[in-house]
């Protein structure tokens, strides 16, 4: 008789992702040296069908999205291990984390909207000399 697998439920994938989120967000509060990663706010969790991988999208302030990235990558086993303590499932996924520009864009976006619909003002100054008008 074949093995029957199941697929996977994305009502699942949607509650371990949101968990896993509230977890790190806690982790990386209590854990992580702000002087080093800055403040880090976690805007999503992505994980994989099987969830082995998890992509973590984070935001932040008060350093470099290159540094802070690295100073996550770089605890992100250290991060799993912690996270397995608190997560009672089979497989943790293994962590990588993304800087997210989206609300930077979001931002400059919304800036030019505004300077775009501010209102402009003219001077009336008239023109001294123009070639084109007649007395």
């Amino acid at each position: 008789m074949g093995r029957h697998r199941s697929k996977p439920n994305p009502g699942r994938n949607t509650r371990l992702a949101d968990q896993i989120q509230k977890d790190l967000a806690s982790l990386i509060q209590r854990e992580i040296d702000v002087s080093r990663a800055g403040l880090v706010t976690l805007s999503g969790v992505e994980l994989s069908a099987d969830y082995a991988h998890a992509k973590v999208y984070f935001t932040v302030m008060g350093a470099e999205p290159e540094a802070a990235t690295a100073a996550l990558n770089e605890k992100a086993g250290w991060l799993h291990s912690l996270l397995f303590k608190l997560l009672h499932i089979h497989t943790v996924p293994t962590l990588r984390f993304i800087h997210d520009d989206q609300v930077a864009r979001g931002i400059e976006m919304s800036a030019l909207i505004d300077r775009a619909n501010r209102p402009q003002t003219y001077s009336a100054a008239p023109a001294d000399d123009d070639p084109d008008e007649q007395p």
